[in-house]
């Protein structure tokens, strides 16, 4: 293994929109699990996500839910607050994959509208040799098609490359890539797995 393919969201960078929403629900944690759940659902951000841009998708939800026009409209007026900080203890071991040689690459499922917030915002970014971006390139994981490009783009050996994913299902398809894939849980658990393949 001399390879390492990251995922990003939740793995390198904390983004979350209970940043966003949980203040505007006023602490009614039942009624924005409801609101992210059926209203601004995780396959409705996963459209914006392979390619979909947030004035059609906000304006297809608004359509469908015109009660929750304003909730839904924050979810582009207000999505960088949705965006914390980077995840200590993953940059870390990035770093120290860096030293080590291994060639770094990053595959994440991430609006091409919003990634240039995250280009500008985490330094750590510009280690990797590649970044695919699943707005750019109009598809997203669990996608195959997006592991392919990437393996063909990444020049990547899957025999000899670890994915790192938080995504179970996300996971799975990397496996059925070819790829050694590995369950992100936190850094702790990273470190050991990484630690266990021989790479730090």
């Amino acid at each position: 293994m001399d390879t390492v393919l990251f995922d990003l969201g939740a793995v390198l960078i904390d983004w979350n929109p209970r940043y966003l929403y949980r203040p505007l629900f006023n602490g009614d944690e039942k009624a924005m699990e409801h609101f992210l759940a059926e209203i601004a659902p995780p396959w409705w951000n996963l459209e914006i996500d392979a390619g979909k841009t947030f004035a059609q998708a906000v304006s297809e939800r608004v359509r469908d839910h015109p009660q929750h026009a304003a909730m839904i409209t924050l979810w582009q007026d207000g999505w960088e607050k949705m965006l914390r900080d980077e995840i200590a203890g993953s940059v870390e071991i990035l770093g120290e994959l860096r030293k080590k040689g291994h060639r770094l690459h990053a595959l994440t499922n991430w609006s091409a509208e919003t990634f240039p917030i995250a280009r500008r915002r985490f330094e750590f970014l510009k280690w990797f040799e590649d970044i695919v971006v699943s707005g750019e390139v109009g598809l997203a994981k669990p996608d195959p098609r997006i592991f392919a490009l990437a393996i063909e783009r990444c020049r990547l050996d899957p025999a000899r490359t670890v994915f790192i994913d938080d995504s179970p299902r996300n996971v799975e398809a990397g496996r059925n890539a070819g790829l050694h894939a590995l369950h992100f849980r936190d850094p702790d658990q990273l470190r050991a797995d990484l630690n266990r393949l021989g790479m730090l």
